[in-house]
């Protein structure tokens, strides 16, 4: 903590103000010797390694005790920021993910209104700063090795070792440091032609029917497994579109080995029970638990009724903060309650700071320091709005709006602009992510036009393989009807007997191909006919749980902030379980749980 004096003044004669300049070589506080006053009053902070020369207050004879008093004040609060990093910094385990941090911080020292000794606080900022870039090395040496892995990975000819390799390279990928985005690009590209190549040279290989039996046997060994690792998910809207789409998959799937195919299946069932045999005991429970809510919801009201008179603004203004984050982590009231707790906490709420407002007006030198903190996060903002990392872009970008909104007001004249600015930036990034699921759904609609295509020519295929067959079984009836009699009749007679029954058995063999395949082509002609029917209203969803997560409403105002939550990518298709799965946070749809599924054995 700096340890600071501002000696006091006698004044003589009260009529005459002591100067400036002898004002400030009276005045001592820690770090004097970075700042220097200027002619007409400014506070000038002297270039310094990590900082440049600017000035950071203007005060005059009247209001520079006072001033000056503040500004050592908000040093200390930098200060302690800066320690607070600090500390944060040797506990970290990955210190890349406080690159974003260690920028707003450095960003905010450079047009901090304070006064201090700025120099260690330099000086640490810029050793973060060496150690991120050594650290992102090191990153991106040990994803170029994973990348040389893949590509030795592409010629292998152990399908399923392979396939499994390359996901847990893809996971692997996922859990990996940062590097910049250009070096990551260029990384990734060499892993996509891998995998790539990869997997061209397996469907290539797996076009015979054994080959098939097999892909259809670590798909559904990929729906096992991520049943199972959902069956005791409490994202409920998320887990349960999931267990729909997961059904559908496994319906389409053709059938595998038969020792694996019902094991697999009795794995799959019980997963999903378990899922909705938790989810109904959950709903259950909440009904009960909006009543208690609403009961300590009605307590917290009436303590902030009480506060509505204070004139304690800091320790009220904590008070009321300490009871809304009380009433956020309580919970959902029932709907016909929710109005009235809520409009005379807001009443309660504004009639107290609307009086601490009209008290205390507007303090310029806090404004001012509220504006660089939120600059410097607008200006992360600005960083982030292009980056195709969703998952840790979403949670920097609310983590950053949770910050917004602990910082209190700036300016008039800057307060829409900046926050305008800050918007636009998250809205550019949440819009970016909506368009690539919108991307990826579209691409795997044109994988099943192409896979129901393959199945119609195989379909064709089939029908004019049989009918060959029967025109090769009838020549062979009309030849053994006219067999010359000799010494080799009988013999030739059983010859083509034996050739009449080979090709029953291919044409029986070749028409349950054609059923199968029949079946294949009405299932993907269903997934593709609603796509069609654009005209028809899509089926109603059911009514989300009441603890559900939602999309982002990207909709925000200035008054009261809302932060956006994740929004989910679309789920897969058949043809992307090839390819690292994407991150999905954010529950997109509810099945009830006593929907019909297969019964203990799939027909």
């Amino acid at each position: 903590m700096l340890l600071f004096l501002i000696k006091n003044f006698e004044v003589m004669d009260q009529s005459v103000l002591l100067s400036l300049e002898s004002w400030w070589s009276e005045v001592s506080f820690e770090g004097k010797d970075n700042f220097t006053i200027g002619d007409n009053g400014e506070i000038i902070l002297k270039a310094l390694p990590g900082g440049k020369e600017r000035v950071v207050a203007t005060v005059n004879a009247e209001t520079a005790a006072a001033i000056l008093k503040t500004l050592t004040e908000k040093f200390a609060e930098a200060e302690a920021r800066a320690k607070e990093l600090e500390t944060e910094w040797v506990q970290a385990d990955d210190k890349l993910k406080l690159q974003g941090k260690v920028e707003r911080l450095k960003d905010y020292l450079q047009h901090a209104v304070a006064v201090g000794n700025y120099g260690p606080i330099f000086a640490l900022v810029a050793d973060w700063e060496k150690t991120l870039h050594e650290l992102s090395e090191e990153n991106y040496k040990e994803r170029l090795r994973v990348i040389e892995q893949a590509e030795t990975l592409a010629d292998s000819d152990n399908w399923k070792e392979t396939t499994q390799a390359f996901k847990d390279l893809a996971e692997k990928w996922k859990t990996m440091g940062n590097i910049s985005k250009a070096k990551s690009d260029v990384l990734w590209n060499r892993m996509e032609a891998a995998r790539t190549k990869f997997y061209d040279r397996k469907r290539t290989n797996h076009e015979q029917h054994e080959q098939e039996m097999l892909r259809n046997l670590d798909l559904k060994m990929e729906l096992v497994e991520l049943a199972e690792g959902s069956a005791l998910s409490e994202k409920w809207k998320a887990s349960t579109e999931d267990f729909r789409q997961w059904m559908e998959r496994w319906k389409a799937t053709g059938r595998t080995v038969a020792d694996k195919n019902e094991e697999l299946w009795q794995r799959f069932i019980t997963a999903k029970n378990t899922f909705y045999d938790r989810k109904k005991v959950h709903f259950d429970q909440i009904q009960g638990e909006q009543e208690q809510n609403y009961a300590q919801k009605l307590a917290l009201l009436e303590r902030a009724e009480q506060l509505k008179d204070s004139t304690e603004w800091g320790a009220t203004s904590q008070a009321y903060a300490t009871l809304m984050e009380e009433w956020k982590a309580i919970g959902k009231v029932p709907l016909e309650k929710a109005d009235e707790l809520w409009n005379r906490l807001t009443a309660a709420k504004d009639q107290f700071f609307q009086a601490k407002k009209s008290h205390f007006g507007t303090v310029k030198v806090t404004q001012d320091d509220n504006l660089a903190q939120k600059r410097a996060i607008l200006k992360r903002a600005e960083a982030l709005k292009n980056s195709t990392r969703w998952r840790e872009a979403t949670e920097e970008l609310n983590e950053l709006m949770d910050e917004w909104k602990k910082i209190g007001p700036v300016a008039r004249e800057h307060s829409n602009a900046i926050w305008e600015e800050f918007i636009q930036a998250r809205k550019h990034f949440f819009n970016r992510k909506d368009a690539n699921r919108d991307e990826r759904k579209v691409q795997a609609e044109k994988t099943v036009h192409i896979r129901n295509e393959q199945v119609r020519g195989f379909v064709t295929k089939l029908q004019e393989e049989i009918r060959e067959e029967e025109e090769r079984i009838a020549d062979f009836r009309n030849d053994l009807q006219n067999v010359t009699p000799g010494r080799k009749a009988e013999e030739l007679r059983k010859h083509l007997g034996n050739l009449i029954a080979q090709g029953e058995e291919t044409i029986a063999r070749k028409i349950k191909k054609l059923e199968e395949a029949k079946r294949d082509a009405a299932q993907l002609d269903a997934k593709e006919k609603p796509k069609k029917e654009t005209a028809i209203p899509a089926t109603p969803q059911p009514v989300a749980e009441d603890n559900t997560e939602t999309a982002a409403d990207n909709t925000e105002t200035a008054a009261e902030p809302v932060a956006e939550e994740n929004t989910a990518p679309q789920a897969t298709t058949e043809i992307e379980l090839e390819t690292p799965a994407n991150n999905a946070d954010v529950e997109t749809g509810t099945e009830d749980a006593n929907t019909p599924v297969e019964g203990g054995t799939e027909e």
